[in-house]
């Protein structure tokens, strides 16, 4: 089959088989536009990739650069020779190893209690009818309207004067509370407001005949919830779990307060120790950096799927 275009309609192509049958007619300008419009598409898709991988791309040089190099001129994205012992140096400067596994604790167990808590009440607002169901999760909405920073300095009071807990007497006076320590890390991240959203979005959704065949089969309502809806949700979960970790990991400003012990730091204040007010082992600080990244990069490659279809269902893309 070949084209041609029409007689006296550039716009027009004429299409025609081995025989010379014009057998369709389809218009040039369209076809032209649709084309023109997906490659300017492509092109601002492209510049966005590029700028979105351009700060990994940046660290992941610096990390393997020789410290003489970082602020070379013209800046080169591949060093002149590779340095691997950046990760060496940066890992014994510090106690790195403390640190990475202070931020695993306090990130995994604020996880795990966000995914059971988030999850429950996430079922509860969806299948459960109680007086003034309305009226408690709006209020549970409203809260993402206070700034973190009006609760800081409350919660630390709070923490410092828990009776009885760290040297403290019955009044809550006398010691330091909660303070440096992993329940005062954990404590104000074991639930959130967006996970009970998405849990109560998802759990909308799944028809509501399968509590009523899982209570004709005999089970409770705990029952029901464990057996049928938990084992539906995996993309929620992983959904929740990954807005979860994420922010737990990458946390600053909490644990900056609550900490004032070395030994009780976390990966991101480990991080700001590769500088001072005057200079920073930006060679260190980025090879660390990457470090800190990998446990972010792998818990998505692994669950990218389920998270992607958590987003989706929840209607978060909304």
């Amino acid at each position: 089959m070949t084209g041609v275009t029409g007689p006296g309609r550039p716009d027009i192509l004429v299409l025609a088989d081995g025989h010379g049958q014009h057998s369709r007619c389809v218009a040039l300008r369209p076809l032209v536009l649709k084309r023109i419009g997906r490659l300017l598409l492509y092109v601002v898709l492209m510049g966005g990739a590029v700028v979105m991988v351009s700060p990994f791309m940046w660290m992941l040089s610096t990390s393997v650069t020789p410290a003489a190099e970082v602020f070379a001129w013209p800046p080169r994205l591949i060093p002149s020779a590779l340095r691997v012992d950046n990760y060496r140096e940066a890992l014994v400067k510090l106690d790195f190893s403390r640190y990475f596994i202070n931020s695993l604790i306090v990130a995994g167990v604020s996880t795990l209690s966000v995914l059971i808590l988030d999850s429950l009440a996430g079922y509860a607002f969806a299948r459960l009818r109680f007086p003034g169901r309305g009226v408690l999760f709006s209020f549970i909405l409203g809260t993402v309207m206070i700034p973190v920073q009006v609760t800081m300095i409350p919660l630390f009071i709070m923490f410092r004067a828990v009776p009885l807990a760290g040297g403290n007497d019955l009044l809550g006076t006398g010691g330091t509370g909660l303070i440096d320590t992993y329940s005062a890390l954990i404590f104000p991240g074991m639930a959130t407001t967006l996970g009970v959203y998405i849990m109560r979005e998802f759990f909308s959704m799944l028809p509501p005949d399968l509590l009523d065949a899982a209570r004709i089969d005999g089970c409770s309502e705990f029952q029901a919830f464990c057996r049928v809806y938990l084992p539906l949700a995996k993309p929620a979960l992983a959904t929740v779990g990954m807005f979860t970790f994420t922010e737990s990991w990458n946390a600053f400003l909490w644990p900056l307060i609550l900490t004032t012990k070395p030994e009780m730091r976390t990966l991101q204040l480990g991080l700001s120790s590769y500088k001072d007010q005057y200079f920073a082992d930006w060679h260190l600080l980025m090879a660390a950096a990457v470090i800190t990244s990998l446990p972010i990069f792998l818990i998505f490659l692994v669950g990218q799927r389920q998270f992607i279809k958590g987003v989706a269902l929840s209607g978060l893309k909304a």
